[in-house]
Parts: C-alpha cells; sequence; structure tokens
C-alpha cells in the first residue's frame, strides 16, 4: 500500500510538469530581432576661422618679451574640437624674437615694426591664420614734459603784430592777406601743443631715429645746416630742407619747393612716409602712436575724443607749423604797437641803404613781399643755364620767407650757396640765361642792367651788396629761435 502511494504522487508530479510546459509553448509568441540598418556618422565640416584677432603689441629694444599668440586659444575657433596646433612665423628677420607653439619670446635687437603671423591647424589638416604687428621701440625714448598749463599759441592769445596786417613798402601786400591757415583748422592751444610732440617725436620714423625736427632745428630756423639732410636709414634727402618760419604765409597754400603738396596739412604726412626721410606708412604710423601711453590724453585734448587718426597728425602738425611766426625781430621793432614805421630811428645808416636797395633797385620786394618777407609764388630764378631740376615746372621753385635767412646756410633749393654773400653775389651779376627765367630777372625795355630781354646785371657795388646783407640780417628773430613754445619737449 505504501509503495502505491509514493508512485503516484512521483507520477502526479511528472504530468504537472509535462503539463506546464505544454503550456508555455503553447502561448508564448515568438519574438523575431530588429534589423539594424548601417548609417554614416555625422562629421563637422565648419572652419577654422578667426574669433579674436590679435591687437598689435609694443615691445622695447634689449627688454624681454614674451607673448603668447594663440591667447589661451581665444584668437581660432576650434569646431571639432580636435584641438589646435599653433605655429608663429615672421616676417623677414625676427629681430632676436623665436616661437615655440604659439608662444614669442626673446629680446629685441632693434626698433622697427616687426610682421608676426599665427597659424592654428587642426587634426584634419584644416589651417586659418592672422597676422599682427609688434613695434619694438628704441630703449633710449622718452616721455615729453609739457607745461601744466596750455602755452599760448593761438591768435586770441598770441596775437599778431598790427604791422603784419598792413602793406609793405613797394605795395607787395600784407601778410595776413596771404595767410593759409584753412577754416577747419584754426591754430588752437592744445592742438599746437600734440603739433610739437608730434614734430619732436623719433616715434613717428620707422627705426625711432628721425623726427620732423632732424631736419627743421629750431637753432636754424627750421632748416638743416647740411646741403641735403639725412633720413632714418642715413640716406641723403633730394633737396635742402625748407626753412618753416612764417609758412603759415603763402597765399596758394601749397607746400614744398615744388609745390606738390596742395596744403600744409598734406605736406607734413608726406615726409613720415618717404622712403628716405622716415619710411613709415600710414597705417604704421597710427599703430605706433596708438602703443604710445601719451597720446590719447594729448589727441583728447586737442579734438574732443582719444581715437587717434592720421588725418588728426596732419592737422595737429600743420597748426605747430603754422605757429612758427617771426614777430620780434629788429625789423619789426621799427614799428609801433599801433603799426607806425620808425626805421630811421631803429636801423644802421647801412640797414637803410639795404632797406632801399631791397625795395628799389635791387628788386628783392618783388618776389620777397610784405612785412614777413615772404615769397609770391614759384620763380625760376636762372640758377643754371640748363634746368637741371624742373622743379613746379620749368625750373621754378617756391622760396621760403627771409625771416631768418641770416641763420639757416646754406641757401636754395640745393642748398648751392654757403652765405648771404654769395646769394646777393648771384642775383647782382651770376643769374643765367634759361629759357624758364622769370622776366622779373631779364632786362625790361629800355630798362638798365644790359641788353633788353638779357639777364639782368644789377651792378651793385661793394659797400651796396653789403648794406643788402646788413638789413636782411635785421629779420633775425632770436626769440623764434629759442623760444620754449617752439622747442623740443623730449630734451634730457
Amino acid at each position: 500500500m505504501m509503495l502505491r502511494v509514493r508512485f503516484t504522487l512521483r507520477c502526479t508530479a511528472i504530468a504537472l510538469a509535462a503539463s506546464a510546459c505544454a503550456g508555455d509553448a503553447a502561448t508564448t509568441p515568438i519574438v523575431t530581432p530588429p534589423v539594424t540598418t548601417p548609417t554614416t556618422p555625422v562629421v563637422n565640416t565648419e572652419a577654422i576661422t578667426v574669433l579674436a584677432p590679435n591687437a598689435s603689441q609694443a615691445a622695447m629694444v634689449g627688454v624681454p618679451f614674451r607673448y603668447d599668440a594663440s591667447r589661451g586659444g581665444a584668437v581660432f575657433s576650434d569646431p571639432r574640437r580636435t584641438g589646435l596646433t599653433y605655429v608663429v612665423t615672421f616676417v623677414g628677420s625676427s629681430n632676436g624674437l623665436s616661437a615655440s607653439g604659439g608662444e614669442i619670446s626673446g629680446v629685441p635687437a632693434a626698433a622697427g615694426l616687426q610682421t608676426v603671423t599665427v597659424t592654428a591647424r587642426d587634426t584634419t589638416g584644416r589651417t586659418a591664420s592672422q597676422s599682427f604687428t609688434i613695434v619694438v621701440f628704441g630703449a633710449d625714448l622718452t616721455t615729453p614734459t609739457l607745461p601744466v598749463a596750455l602755452a599760448a599759441y593761438s591768435d586770441a592769445r598770441r596775437p599778431l603784430p598790427r604791422h603784419f596786417a598792413q602793406n609793405a613798402a613797394g605795395g607787395a601786400g600784407s601778410a595776413i592777406g596771404a595767410d593759409n591757415t584753412p577754416a577747419g583748422n584754426a591754430i588752437t592751444d592744445a592742438g599746437a601743443t600734440l603739433g610739437r610732440v608730434l614734430f619732436y617725436d623719433r616715434r613717428l620714423s620707422s627705426n625711432d631715429r628721425v623726427s620732423c625736427s632732424s631736419c627743421h632745428q629750431q637753432a636754424f630756423a627750421f632748416s638743416d645746416t647740411a646741403r641735403l639732410s639725412r633720413g632714418f636709414q642715413g640716406g641723403l634727402t633730394g633737396r635742402h630742407s625748407m626753412g618753416l618760419v612764417n609758412a603759415r604765409f603763402y597765399v596758394s597754400g601749397r607746400f614744398f619747393w615744388d609745390e606738390r603738396a596742395a596744403t600744409l596739412e598734406q605736406q607734413v604726412l608726406q615726409p613720415i612716409q618717404d622712403v628716405t626721410e622716415m619710411g613709415l606708412t600710414l597705417e604704421q604710423l597710427q599703430t605706433k602712436l596708438s602703443l604710445t601711453p601719451y597720446y590719447p590724453a594729448l589727441f583728447e585734448a586737442a579734438f574732443g575724443s582719444r581715437t587717434i587718426t592720421t588725418e588728426r597728425v596732419g592737422l595737429a602738425l600743420a597748426q605747430f607749423v603754422r605757429s612758427l611766426v617771426s614777430t620780434d625781430a629788429k625789423f619789426d621793432r621799427a614799428f609801433s604797437p599801433a603799426g607806425i614805421p620808425d626805421f630811421a630811428g631803429t636801423f644802421t645808416a647801412q640797414e637803410l641803404l639795404g632797406q632801399q636797395l631791397y625795395s628799389g633797385r635791387a628788386g628783392c620786394a618783388r618776389c620777397h613781399g610784405t612785412n614777413a618777407h615772404i615769397s609770391d609764388a614759384v620763380h625760376n630764378t636762372g640758377l643754371d643755364a640748363t634746368i637741371t631740376d624742373v622743379g613746379a615746372g620749368n625750373g621754378r621753385f617756391k622760396a621760403p620767407s627771409l625771416r631768418n635767412v641770416e641763420v639757416r646756410a646754406p641757401y636754395m633749393h640745393d642748398g648751392r650757396f654757403r652765405t648771404l654773400e654769395q646769394v646777393v653775389d648771384f642775383y647782382d651779376r651770376g643769374v643765367q640765361d634759361n629759357p624758364g627765367l622769370d622776366p622779373r630777372l631779364r632786362v625790361p625795355p629800355g630798362g638798365p642792367g644790359g641788353p633788353q630781354g638779357q639777364p639782368l646785371r644789377l651792378n651793385l657795388t661793394a659797400e651796396e651788396r653789403n648794406a643788402l646783407v646788413a638789413f636782411m640780417k635785421t629779420f633775425t628773430d632770436v626769440t623764434v629761435l629759442t623760444d620754449p613754445r617752439f622747442a623740443n619737449p623730449f630734451a634730457r
């Protein structure tokens, strides 16, 4: 009996298990795995771009320099996020600098402007580049010293004397009548102050070696004692440096010996760009001034904002040059404040004779008129029988004012005459007959001095020639040659 029971239970368990397996097979569906279609990975094709260009950088000769041209990855985009590598290259000589990756370092060897290019590259070979300038300033440059209160340059604070508004002897007109100051650039104290700093600043040349004042020196009436001046690399200028005193008074407003500049505002920028004289482009000039700490405040005082432009440079330099007016020569002191002259009570007998010749028989006043002794136009004065320099055309040249002529030898556009005596001798008996000779230097019909139409011969005596020289020395104005308003603000 017992055996039967155990058997029944076992068979029952087996039957239950079989039944359960059969039920599962009947009710559970068969699941088919999904079919996956292969896809092409999405690749970022966006190019590397410049996000934040490097600005120009300042360095100094002999002072260690270090700069990260990648600026920690801020200069270029990295759209693939693969990481960029950097290479820096130098245009021309590296000037003592070197680069590792985007890091520039070294000790600059010479003043100048160094163009640098930084190139970023990603892992796929795509690149982008950006160039900027490192301005290396000379180690001996200084900061200008200026008065706390602005010096007086404007006509309101330094009015012109009465006799500058009066016609000179011989009907030559007045100096003020020949004023070339444009309505939009009258002399202001702040503008001329900025112009003075620019005029003397060697930063306006490519290698910080020369300034405007290098060729136009105050002690020599803002001219040069050399026949030809030397530029920033030692090269010689094509003509003698013209004196700048009384440049304000020239009715046509044109400048240079050959009048190639239509205005003084244009003229002052041309030597800066000249490949012999100062060697900068206007863009480089603006870059250098923008990196110089004292200029923003000077530009703001002069023009109302700290913006530095080359146009403003021209305006300020022109204001300073026009402020170089000679009003305190012995000739000027012959006039009362009301403009009444007393030459007899002021000049020596020799100087009086020279004045009579200057305005009369010698004819000097016909080309150098007004009480500022300025030239009226360009002239061919017969320096050579054959024209070798056409100047403003047909051998004609502009002449500077004769103020301070005593101290600014040599003379003429090519500096050929070393003394005033040589100049007087030339006009007395040395004028050459060339096709462009000014008619005023030819013998008029029925006039003395030689056959009609031939070069004029004055036939002055030695006494008369000496008297002319003595009279021209009354144009010497020591005040303008030493005035602190016109002096070098960078003097040590």
